[in-house]
């Protein structure tokens, strides 16, 4: 039977945690000093696109979001550490085109040359993934961390608005689209943060491309944002 990857990622990390977490008897209590060592983050992402096909414009704004929760494992008691956790991001690539996708090709098609009307267009991709990161903290509550992440895409969709961009229909459309063919499944790149106490700017460059290759654009974004880390 084929294995599901999220599920794979998922079952391998609970496995890690466990292993981390110190068991007190048949109860499982976890003590203060281990709950002190999970962070959990939240916070927007903005994305900068490379790769974008001629007469496609992206807009300035592409707004998604992140979150993650994460095991840190202090070296000694030194200010350095290491840390591994489960996440989840959603990018959205907002623009003037609509998704044509083939079991050979995808394509991004102008609406401009179409001559109508839209409100909105976008691409919405969402990702569970695995993020690994070496740590420094001062006592000042500055912090440093650079890291490695590797994600899985979950089911992706396009939505429109506006006119109808078949020919032979002239009535308004609002639709959702969850036929996209050739999407990379994995993305991986590193991670850079740098924060203070529970506010932290963070940066991900993807090494990985949107679509695989030779079937479809060669694109790959450049995300940053910020996290809210009070836990």
């Amino acid at each position: 039977m084929k294995k599901n990857p999220v599920v794979c990622i998922a079952f391998s990390l609970l496995i890690i945690v466990a292993g981390l977490l110190p068991i007190q008897g048949h109860a499982q209590v976890v003590n203060e000093a281990t709950k002190r060592r999970v962070v959990i983050g939240v916070g927007m992402i903005e994305d900068i696109w490379f790769g974008t096909p001629r007469g496609i414009k992206i807009r300035t704004i592409n707004q998604g979001f992140q979150g993650f929760a994460m095991y840190n494992v202090p070296f000694g008691k030194s200010n350095f550490g290491f840390a591994i956790g489960l996440g989840f991001r959603v990018h959205n690539l907002f623009g003037n085109f609509i998704v044509k996708s083939t079991s050979d090709s995808t394509t991004f098609i102008a609406i401009d040359t179409m001559n109508i009307d839209y409100k909105r267009s976008k691409l919405t991709l969402p990702i569970i993934e695995l993020p690994i990161e070496f740590r420094f903290k001062s006592r000042s509550k500055v912090a440093l961390g650079i890291g490695f992440k590797v994600g899985y895409l979950l089911p992706a969709h396009t939505k429109y608005v506006g006119d109808n961009y078949d020919p032979k229909n002239g009535e308004k459309l609002r639709v959702k689209y969850r036929e996209i063919k050739n999407l990379e499944q994995f993305s991986y790149g590193p991670t850079l943060r740098i924060g203070y106490r529970w506010f932290h700017l963070n940066a991900y460059y993807s090494l990985s491309t949107l679509f695989t290759k030779n079937k479809g654009p060669e694109m790959y974004p450049l995300s940053v944002g910020f996290l809210l880390m009070p836990f």
